[in-house]
């Protein structure tokens, strides 16, 4: 199987019902060198099909292998602030968060051992970025536990998170609120050092 008929595979999805998603991601988890092409075209920013891609690689992180995206790290926190579609973006946000709870999982795994402290500096600006543009609540949500966990080692990040909770997101949508508020009450709770 080549790159050109995942993306037939990808061109032939209607729509990112459960269905659809997994058909394509099975393809995907029956042939693993399909998942570097994956992450390939889910960063063709500028081409639609990038959303389709960014949807399956979301899905697989999700579902089924999180540990596939280690390889790729470099790629996809190089690439991850330069997605332009919303689609696109809320996928990659969720990933970003599944590599934040992995990373400080109680229990030994290989996201602790391979995410740099380069990949997760390109994480946090991204986020922060994500933050302060038009984003989509679920982007917001899945962006402010991302910077949170990330937060919990890089002292600047929570003072920054607080401030733009505080001052823009707080007042935006009820979900934002809620979330917002949730983070506020995290990062009060946490010991000062």
């Amino acid at each position: 199987m080549s790159i050109i008929f995942l993306t037939e595979q990808l061109n032939n999805m209607e729509n990112p019902k459960r269905e659809n998603r997994q058909r394509v991601a099975d393809i995907v988890l029956e042939n693993q060198n399909l998942f570097k092409d994956l992450v390939t075209i889910a960063f063709k920013v500028d081409d639609r099909i990038s959303i389709k891609a960014a949807w399956i690689l979301e899905w697989i992180c999700t579902h089924h292998h999180l540990n596939w995206i280690i390889p790729h790290l470099d790629e996809f926190t190089k690439n991850i602030s330069n997605v332009i579609f919303d689609s696109a973006t809320r996928p990659c946000a969720k990933i970003c968060e599944h590599l934040a709870n992995a990373y400080y999982s109680k229990t030994t795994n290989e996201i602790k051992v391979s995410l740099t402290e380069n990949h997760i500096n390109k994480i946090i600006e991204t986020g922060f970025d994500w933050l302060i543009t038009p984003q989509k609540i679920a982007v917001r949500a899945y962006t402010m536990n991302t910077l949170y966990l990330f937060g919990l080692e890089n002292d600047w990040v929570h003072p920054e998170l607080k401030h733009l909770i505080e001052t823009k997101i707080i007042h935006e949508s009820k979900g934002c609120k809620a979330r917002g508020k949730f983070i506020l009450n995290l990062i009060d709770k946490k010991p000062r050092h």
